[in-house]
């Protein structure tokens, strides 16, 4: 028992909470918007994703201590001993210079853009024939279609959408005071385009608030404001009903419904709220003041993608990255990818590989006749996917088709709902995850007969089955031949079919049951071997307390540990008697890092595997995640050169210190950019291809045997 107290004290000399870990992580999205060497229009962009990445925190994380705190108040996280509530005070305490932080690199930025035409304006900014058009428009295209409320004894104060935006001010009128609120229509533009060359445009809210004396006529317009609820939206089904509800759709459809109305953990004001505001809106939505963040920014962003899209060509060059399209791998010649892989493994790295080879495959597979069963697991799909269009007419075509689709993978349930519905359709066997476990494995299986022999195709990817995020996420997707990991594949989708998560397989490491006692077993290989051990890992995330002591015990043996981790990072390195020998870097860039990769041992020894899951208790314990060894020699040499250059990257990755603050590398020498490197790599590769050898006719045949 005082083993166990000890080791408990212990970890938190070595530890750091996962949600101030994330914070900093965001921050670091936020730097890229600071960056000069990015062009001005992605700084913006990195403006909008690290307040898209906010919402999100607020709506999953600070909604989920919220109900903590209430269901068990004094339960201690721990990586940090702090308590739900505990955990909040230091969250708010983290984000409201963040808050600031971004409103002045997004008002840097905003005025950089000005000379290139790019002008976000107020309405005192605007010039009169503009003030002129914006008042027709409004009048004409707007005002119609607002639905206003006052809110008196007779009027209740409304439900606010999550996430919507509201015009508020306050209403007199023979000394009544009141509130009044219009909501902003999702089926109107963000923004308005002002006429003219330039990109000139106001965004809607502010023409509203402009306005709003033609909106409340007869009333005396005071305290004009725009605001936004966050509302918790950390929910997880409950358990009975998946019992009791056969269709379990329906039951997400439900879950949906409830998320529009779960409680407020944080509200967004555009201009400061007098006292008796303020504690109007706390008692209407039960916050306290300090869930309250003023912002001087717009409150959504999404408009900025869509500028980026219109912009002239001239501009571009200035203002965007240099367009980059997925190149053809070059270890695929042009024909059949199922027979390329039967000679020989192949790893795609997306985005700089194009997914192509894998969607041919899945096609070729729709339609050729010796193919009798193709099984897949998805997780979240694009809202245009081809992958289902060929997994459909595979069904039409004869072939059986199971898909094991995840209803559950958050802010995508409603999307796998309309696909599951249209792969049943087709004919496709859906099957869906398990209780209290979410199917995040990435795995597809193709069964073929060849020469009276049933043979596999298998493939093992780190990201989704998602065509538009193959162009935006850095993964690796590996396709074998491999007739054991084929075996174990099939092996895994009956488990999956019948309800068992306890499969025992030769090369699949699978959680919730190998995976993790699988990857402690191989780092204690290394343990043994002491200064002459290697660890190097490269994932998304990093929380799991088993995985974190055990990477400890191997600095402590003198293992070297290089981790990548691109966003929660619960361990703290360089702690003296503890985590010496642990290095671990971020990188943050164009892409957003995905890839789960783990490496044990140099040489002959190395062992490494690729799959979905990161070193989160979630994915190892609550979730089916799926990892499998790279065996063939050459996909071995890539992927440890991969690794190679992400750890030499000088540019885009951050170094994590002692303190949980993190610093770039000091740039020497050569200025290393791991992303650019692959970008590069991959055009070069695929100029260098060898072009597929031309097929000979019959007379060329003929000619050669007469020549022998």
């Amino acid at each position: 028992m005082e083993e166990k107290k000890n080791k408990k004290e212990d970890i938190l000399k070595y530890t750091q909470n996962r949600e101030l870990s994330w914070l900093k992580f965001n921050q670091r999205v936020l730097e890229e918007a600071q960056d000069p060497s990015v062009p001005l229009l992605e700084r913006m962009k990195f403006v909008a994703i690290f307040t898209s990445n906010l919402d999100e925190f607020f709506m999953i994380r600070v909604g989920s201590l919220f109900d903590m705190a209430a269901a068990d108040p004094k339960a201690v996280d721990s990586r940090s001993g702090m308590t739900p509530s505990q955990q909040l005070e230091k969250i708010y305490e983290a984000v409201a210079p963040l808050y600031k932080e971004r409103d002045k690199t997004y008002a840097e930025i905003k005025k950089q853009l000005h000379p290139y035409g790019v002008c976000g304006l107020d309405f005192k900014e605007l010039e009169q024939s503009e003030k002129k058009y914006v008042k027709k428009y409004f009048k004409e295209q707007v005002l119609p279609v607002l639905s206003p409320q006052i809110v008196d004894a007779n009027h209740p104060f409304p439900h606010l959408l999550n996430k919507e935006l509201y015009v508020t001010a306050m209403l007199k009128q023979n000394n009544r005071t009141m509130l009044g609120i219009v909501p902003i229509p999702n089926f109107i533009s963000d923004i308005l385009y002002l006429p003219g060359h330039d990109i000139r445009y106001i965004r809607m809210e502010k023409v509203i608030m402009e306005y709003l004396n033609l909106v409340f006529g007869q009333y005396e317009v005071t305290e004009k404001n725009y605001i936004c609820v966050t509302r918790n939206a950390d929910i997880a089904p409950d358990d009975e009903a998946l019992e009791v509800n056969d269709d379990f759709r329906y039951l997400m459809k439900q879950t949906l419904h409830k998320r529009k109305r779960m409680a407020v953990v944080r509200l967004e004001i555009a201009e400061k709220l007098n006292a008796e505001t303020e504690k109007y809106f706390c008692e209407k939505f039960n916050i306290t003041k300090r869930q309250i963040f003023r912002t001087k920014m717009p409150m959504k962003l999404d408009y900025m993608f869509a500028i980026s899209g219109n912009l002239p060509d001239s501009m571009k060059r200035a203002l965007i990255y240099r367009p980059f399209s997925p190149q053809p791998s070059g270890r695929l010649e042009e024909g059949s990818i199922m027979r390329q892989i039967r000679k020989k493994d192949v790893l795609l790295f997306y985005p700089y590989e194009s997914m192509e080879p894998f969607l041919q495959l899945i096609k070729e597979a729709a339609f050729d006749p010796s193919v009798m069963t193709i099984k897949i697991t998805i997780y979240r799909l694009a809202k245009k996917a081809r992958l289902v269009e060929y997994l459909c007419a595979a069904a039409e075509n004869g072939k059986e088709v199971t898909v094991l689709i995840e209803l559950r993978a958050r802010f995508d349930e409603q999307n796998n709902i309309d696909w599951s519905e249209r792969l049943e359709e087709a004919g496709c066997r859906v099957i869906y995850g398990f209780e209290g476990y979410k199917v995040h494995s990435k795995i597809c299986l193709i069964t073929y007969r060849h020469r009276n022999e049933i043979q596999y195709i298998t493939q093992i990817g780190t990201g989704n089955y998602n065509e538009k995020t193959a162009a935006m996420y850095t993964d690796l997707s590996l396709m074998t031949a491999d007739r054991e990991i084929g075996e174990d594949a099939a092996l895994f989708f009956q488990n999956m079919s019948i309800g068992n998560l306890d499969g025992i397989y030769r090369h699949l490491i699978v959680s919730p049951t190998s995976l993790k006692p699988k990857i402690l077993q191989l780092m204690d290989q290394e343990i043994r071997k002491g200064t002459k051990g290697r660890i190097i890992m490269k994932m998304n995330s990093l929380t799991d307390v088993d995985f974190i002591e055990k990477a400890a015990e191997a600095s402590q043996a003198g293992v070297r540990v290089d981790l990548i981790v691109r966003g929660i990072c619960c361990i703290l390195p360089g702690i003296p008697g503890y985590t010496e020998n642990i290095t671990i870097s971020s990188i943050v860039g164009r892409y957003l890092e995905h890839p789960r990769i783990f490496s044990f041992g140099t040489g002959t020894d190395q062992k490494i595997y690729i799959g979905s899951a990161d070193m989160m208790t979630r994915n190892t314990e609550k979730r089916v995640e799926v990892a499998a060894p790279v065996l063939d020699p050459d996909v071995k040499r890539q992927v440890n050169g991969y690794l190679e250059v992400m750890l030499a990257d000088n540019v885009k990755a951050r170094v994590l210190q002692k303190d949980g603050t993190y610093k770039k590398k000091p740039i020497t020498e050569k200025r290393v950019n791991s992303q650019e490197h692959f970008m590069k790599s991959a055009v070069l590769a695929a100029r260098n291809k060898k072009p597929a050898p031309k097929k000979q006719g019959l007379r060329e045949r003929f000619a050669k045997i007469f020549r022998k």
